[in-house]
């Protein structure tokens, strides 16, 4: 801010103070169209950052639904594998016919290929980086925060929690030795019953993702954001 003062000589009090009284209305008015400018920069860049990260999360939920439909489908299959195996050895089936059974509903081979989607966060780290994410109002910016927290959490718990289910190597052995048809019916029951959890597992955290995105946008529309 740059005030160019008058070079006057003051002949009086009141000169002086009619001088005084312009120097001071000249400096709050600059101060008062700095802060303006600057209320107005800080609207726009948040607006903008807004349009970014509500695009990215529009993405990302497309992905989860994208995903999820692949998913499901593939929870679906072993776990109908699981049931047709558990149902053949509680009826003491032959091996010959379990095995008969087990390839009729797995023709692919056994294999696990569940997904996870690419969740996108370049928009909300951008606003953080550049501070953008500061002027956004706080009830919108709750809810990105949540969502993008939510969305780390849940990559980080597939991560923990899958080898809780899953013996990773072992199941990559059984599908070996169930292209070779060699392995015991029981022992494709357990790996069998390992993937249709695991699957299942991955599901349930993506549906838990969708919903508590879908649950922080809807807050935030109750806030009167659009």
């Amino acid at each position: 801010m740059h005030l160019e003062l008058p070079r006057t000589r003051l002949q009086s009090l009141k000169d002086f103070i009619k001088h005084y009284l312009m120097i001071v209305l000249s400096i709050l008015t600059a101060l008062g169209l700095e802060a303006w400018i600057e209320h107005a920069h800080h609207k726009h860049a948040a607006e903008e950052a807004s349009v970014r990260i509500d695009a990215e999360i529009q993405q990302n939920l497309a992905e989860i639904e994208r995903v999820l439909e692949h998913d499901r489908a593939r929870m679906e299959a072993l776990a109908h594998l699981r049931d047709v195996l558990a149902a053949d050895i509680k009826a003491h089936a032959s091996d010959e016919t379990i095995r008969q059974h087990a390839h009729a509903n797995a023709p692919d081979g056994l294999y696990l290929d569940y997904r996870w989607p690419v969740l996108r966060r370049e928009a909300w780290d951008l606003a953080v980086a550049n501070q953008s994410a500061s002027w956004i109002d706080n009830e919108r910016l709750r809810a990105y925060s949540s969502i993008y927290a939510s969305q780390t959490a849940s990559l980080n718990n597939l991560a923990a929690d899958i080898p809780l289910v899953l013996n990773g190597p072992h199941a990559m052995d059984m599908g070996l030795d169930f292209d070779n048809d060699d392995y015991q019916p029981r022992e494709l029951l357990h790996v069998a019953s390992q993937m249709a959890g695991t699957v299942h597992e991955v599901v349930s955290m993506l549906d838990g993702l969708h919903k508590r995105i879908e649950a922080a946008i809807a807050a935030d529309k109750q806030h009167g954001h659009s």
